[in-house]
């Protein structure tokens, strides 16, 4: 559903929360925020219809969201996001991590979803204001950030089968510490033989809700065997890696090469993106191909395959340590030369601004 066109700046109108948490709550949750358990005196509203376009973009106390029973996202989910971090600099500033990529796959999400497609300036737009409504909320310890969490969904009253006339946008924010308890330590992940994530043709390659429900069912049989996270095969042959429930996967052979999974049913990850372009600068070569179980479980015996790891923006990346199935065992011993953790110190480090931003990926957001 195209809506590119931005034909003037958007004017938001700013309502400031009168209950706002104090400093004094707001330092206790900082010092100690998990993850997605705290959220924002602010959010963002923009509206859109399909007269009007967007239009009333406002700066409003977070709370509840009231909705008609009949709004369409509740019956025939319609309904996108997105994830991306706010990082405080040494010097006090905020900064943002290719926010622009996030807004482009927000649209091609809302183009799968039969949405409209937020205009980049937008987007971008709207990081900003929430920022200067809550940069208050950006923590400053340590691998601590503030959350970032655009959503879009149909709000239109009715119950006939079609695209919504009139959809929401939003912005909330959540202060966040590690999104794994075990922060760095190798994570143990459960391989999915009953369930699927996405089927060809699908939304696999979507950011929406429904994948994630999906999932879940899935992410459940993982703890119930002692793991933290699920691994998806394609639906069709239930032979080739997809992705994690909500990261992305990369193996790494004995001789530096990166192998990552290529499937129209799989979410183009912005750090998945970013971590091997950064393995790209430095000489490796980098595969994004079809990669079988087999070849995992073949190149872990042989020695050939040395490491794997998770990425995405909530856990930047996690080592996978063991993966489980039904009659198997893959396990990758922790290595003092990890090309993993390399690189995350090499992306966070980044993020951070403690290393050279080379690739123009960091956005200021207070400025």
């Amino acid at each position: 559903m195209k809506n590119l066109l931005a034909p003037q700046t958007l004017q938001f109108t700013r309502t400031a929360n009168e209950n706002a948490a104090t400093e004094a709550d707001r330092d206790a949750i900082l010092a100690n925020p998990g993850f997605g358990k705290h959220f924002t005196d602010h959010m963002v509203d923009i509206c859109w219809s399909k007269m009007g376009g967007w239009h009333r973009p406002r700066v409003q106390p977070y709370g509840p969201i009231s909705l008609d029973p009949a709004a369409s996202v509740l019956h025939y989910g319609q309904e996108i996001f997105e994830g991306l971090k706010a990082y405080r600099h040494a010097d006090g500033s905020i900064w943002s991590f290719r926010p622009e990529a996030n807004a482009a796959r927000l649209q091609r999400s809302a183009v799968r979803l039969a949405l409209p497609e937020l205009p980049t300036e937008y987007f971008l737009d709207a990081l900003k204001e929430l920022i200067a409504a809550d940069g208050a909320w950006v923590p400053s310890a340590p691998d601590t950030s503030l959350y970032l969490r655009p959503f879009m969904f149909a709000k239109e009253a009715f119950l006939g089968v079609r695209a919504a006339e009139k959809v929401n946008f939003y912005i909330i924010a959540s202060p966040a510490s590690a999104y794994f308890k075990g922060g760095l330590a190798p994570v143990s992940i459960w391989l999915s033989t009953n369930y699927s994530r996405a089927g060809k043709g699908g939304t696999g390659a979507a950011k929406t809700g429904g994948n994630y429900a999906a999932s879940l069912v899935a992410q459940e049989e993982a703890y119930e065997n002692g793991c933290d996270q699920v691994l998806f095969l394609d639906s069709v042959e239930e032979t080739w890696l997809e992705e994690l429930g909500g990261m992305n996967i990369v193996l790494v052979k004995k001789d530096g090469t990166l192998l990552t999974p290529a499937s129209d049913s799989i979410l183009e990850g912005i750090t998945r993106d970013s971590i091997l372009q950064l393995a790209a600068d430095r000489g490796h070569t980098v595969e994004r191909r079809p990669i079988s179980l087999q070849e995992w479980k073949d190149g872990a015996a042989s020695g050939d395959i040395v490491e794997a790891f998770a990425c995405g923006t909530a856990a930047v990346v996690a080592p996978i340590g063991t993966l489980k199935g039904a009659d198997f065992e893959i396990v990758h011993e922790a290595r003092e030369d990890s090309v993993a953790l390399s690189l995350r110190e090499q992306l966070t480090g980044i993020q951070y601004g403690k290393v050279d931003d080379t690739h123009g990926w960091m956005m200021r957001l207070d400025a």
